[in-house]
């Protein structure tokens, strides 16, 4: 579908938010306007302080990553897009950021603590296994972890540093910092997220109150817009894209909603007409699933 065309909701499309505050995961259908609905059973438990959650590209299974557990936990994603809890798996010192590949083989996490990122692959049955090389290093105080449509290439957002990690993607799923091995961001980044085409990604920075907004170039690096930024919520702390690239989401921690933005023609954001949508308490992670033709 055209960027900047309306689309016609074929498949219901479904939004979670990992709420640190409550230990719960938010659940949301999203409306053909992009707005977010609570679904009935609007909340399902998660670990102790979950930071991010994830849908594998299958939109079989999610997945949440539990700060104080030091573990991710697992769901099935029922026909309603309803999670069910599946079981739990180990991560690093502080998991806050979970990810997939676009084919949904391999998982990668974030470890806020450990400064690194865990590297997995994914069973048919959506349960994870640590690859041969457990983890790679990251910058200071990794929070974030998005891998671009194509599987060649991954990014982490460094908190602590302020800048973002690039990566390339191996056949087998590990990772390989690339020459630029980071890029400037915003102050305190917590989230970063790529569009379905490859072309664009964006940065929630915590304590600008904005989003970074890039390019990404031939080789995987990012490239700053000629509108470095665009505003956000109170306290931002995770970003997503909607699979049709037409919509874009931010989580704003400190004033508790969400802020949702149109996606335009050369990648920039602009809010919609309803500029946010509610939800629950330290909302810390958002992730839509589904698709638009």
């Amino acid at each position: 579908m055209a960027k900047g065309m309306a689309p016609v909701l074929l498949v219901p499309l479904h939004a979670y938010v990992a709420n640190g505050g409550g230990d719960i995961v938010s659940q949301y259908r999203i409306g053909t306007d992009g707005s977010l609905v609570p679904m009935s059973t609007a909340t399902v438990a998660a670990g102790s302080d979950p930071r991010s959650v994830a849908v594998d590209p299958s939109g079989k299974f999610a997945y949440v990553a539990n700060f104080t557990g030091n573990n991710v936990s697992l769901y099935t994603v029922g026909a309603d897009g309803s999670l069910t809890p599946l079981s739990t798996v180990g991560a690093g010192t502080n998991p806050v950021s979970f990810a997939t590949d676009l084919l949904g083989k391999y998982a990668y996490v974030a470890n806020f603590g450990g400064n690194d990122v865990s590297q997995y692959t994914i069973g048919t049955d959506g349960l994870l296994t640590p690859m041969a090389t457990a983890a790679v290093a990251a910058g200071t105080n990794p929070v974030s972890f998005a891998a671009d449509p194509s599987g060649k290439y991954a990014y982490v957002v460094n908190s602590g540093s302020n800048d973002v990690s690039q990566y390339t993607i191996g056949t087998d799923g590990s990772l390989t910092p690339m020459t630029a091995t980071t890029v400037a961001a915003g102050t305190n980044p917590q989230s970063v997220s790529v569009d379905p085409s490859g072309k664009y990604a964006y940065v929630a920075n915590g304590t600008s109150n904005n989003v970074s907004q890039y390019t990404i170039g031939a080789s995987g690096a990012l490239v700053p817009m000629v509108a470095v930024t665009v505003a956000a919520g109170t306290n931002p702390s995770a970003i997503t894209v909607d699979p049709s690239g037409v919509f874009a989401y931010v989580v704003n921690l400190g004033s508790a909603d969400v802020s949702q933005y149109a996606i335009g023609l050369n990648g920039a954001l602009t809010p919609l007409t309803t500029p946010t949508a509610a939800a629950g308490t330290s909302p810390r992670s958002i992730i839509t699933v589904g698709r638009y033709e």
